[in-house]
């Protein structure tokens, strides 16, 4: 059992990486991965955010939206529970962690449109995962991209102390980095699970 759980948190969080296998949630991976501490806290809402949606959204199409015929509505259910969950990690945010709240702006309420977030969910659904490997795919996808952002997060703080060429400074070197690291986390797609 153990074993299991083991090797679907690795698979999600290496071998099917949602941002740099699966290229979803670009936009807050490199628009938030400035600061080291920035990016931990945006990984730490979103941990929380895409378990929480994985657990919820696979409840409610289990006991709700299949067994009525309204598997059609998935989309929009899971859209509206994401929406819920990111409104109260934002409440937390503003009232325990002010800093990191006005360090995140614009990025923390856009976790609600963060596909990363709704892809797992439709992806724990579709591939027909039971609520307990939803909750732990979305665990592991979750850590994954926390690993993924912070590690883009301790290279940028280095290369804002190097001599970057005048044409690769700014996003485009950013978007090399990235795609070194997706290069480097294909290296993983040869492990045998």
């Amino acid at each position: 059992m153990l074993a299991h759980i083991l090797i679907i948190i690795v698979s999600a969080a290496f071998l099917e990486n949602v941002v740099l296998n699966q290229f979803l949630g670009i936009c807050s991976f490199l628009g938030v991965s400035n600061r080291v501490g920035v990016a931990a806290g945006m990984g730490g809402a979103v941990v929380f955010v895409i378990t929480l949606a994985s657990a919820v959204s696979s409840l409610l199409y289990k006991f709700i939206l299949f067994p009525l015929g309204l598997t059609y509505l998935k989309t929009i259910v899971f859209i509206l529970v994401i929406a819920a969950l990111v409104q109260l990690v934002e409440m937390m945010f503003k009232k325990y962690m002010p800093g990191l709240y006005s360090a995140l702006g614009i990025f923390l309420p856009l976790i609600t449109t963060n596909c990363a977030v709704l892809g797992v969910a439709l992806n724990n659904v579709t591939n027909g995962l039971s609520v307990a490997e939803s909750i732990i795919t979305g665990i592991g996808t979750a850590v994954g991209y926390l690993v993924a952002i912070v590690i883009l997060a301790g290279i940028r703080e280095r290369i804002d102390n190097s001599d970057v060429p005048q044409s690769f400074k700014g996003m485009p070197i950013v978007c090399i980095v990235a795609g070194i690291m997706a290069i480097a986390y294909m290296g993983f797609s040869n492990l045998a699970i």
